[in-house]
């Protein structure tokens, strides 16, 4: 995968990040933990942005204090309601991640399969995530309108460069 293909997915995967963490800046407190549960979709997204963007999803672990608890076939969720705080730092964390990975990545990496239950490359995983991400910011979008908050405008591409 050459340096420009690299540039243009992280571009537009530091977008859909960026616009998740505008998503979540926004969340008035009033609707942090409510039935409609944006800190869970929040954390949920975080979540599957770090376990894909790792180098060995077959030893994954999130860092601490987050647990594999997404993994749980049941839907279990996290008895603790992690903060605004708590998530935008694991935003943060996953965010470089996701970066140091598409900057590392060699067109071989590129092309093996991760390691999961879907047969994808890691490349294809990492736009599926992209979208993924996208998905659920769009939906914090319509949980701040739904709730009287103003949602944050659309992120065209990444501030971060490769």
């Amino acid at each position: 995968m050459d340096h420009s293909m690299k540039q243009i997915i992280w571009h537009q995967c530091g977008a859909a990040i960026d616009m998740l963490e505008n998503a979540i800046k926004a969340c008035p407190d009033h609707l942090w933990d409510t039935k409609d549960q944006f800190w869970y979709i929040a954390y949920h997204t975080l979540f599957y942005l770090d376990y894909t963007s790792d180098g060995s999803p077959a030893t994954f672990a999130p860092p601490s204090p987050y647990t594999l608890s997404e993994f749980d076939p049941t839907g279990i969720i996290p008895d603790t309601v992690y903060t605004k705080e708590n998530l935008l730092i694991y935003l943060q964390h996953g965010r470089q991640k996701c970066h140091d990975r598409m900057t590392s990545l060699t067109p071989e990496e590129a092309e093996a399969r991760f390691d999961d239950y879907k047969n994808y490359s890691v490349i294809e995983r990492m736009v599926y995530n992209m979208r993924h991400v996208q998905h659920h910011a769009a939906q914090l979008n319509l949980l701040l309108r739904q709730g009287g908050a103003e949602p944050p405008g659309w992120v065209s591409r990444s501030g971060m460069p490769l």
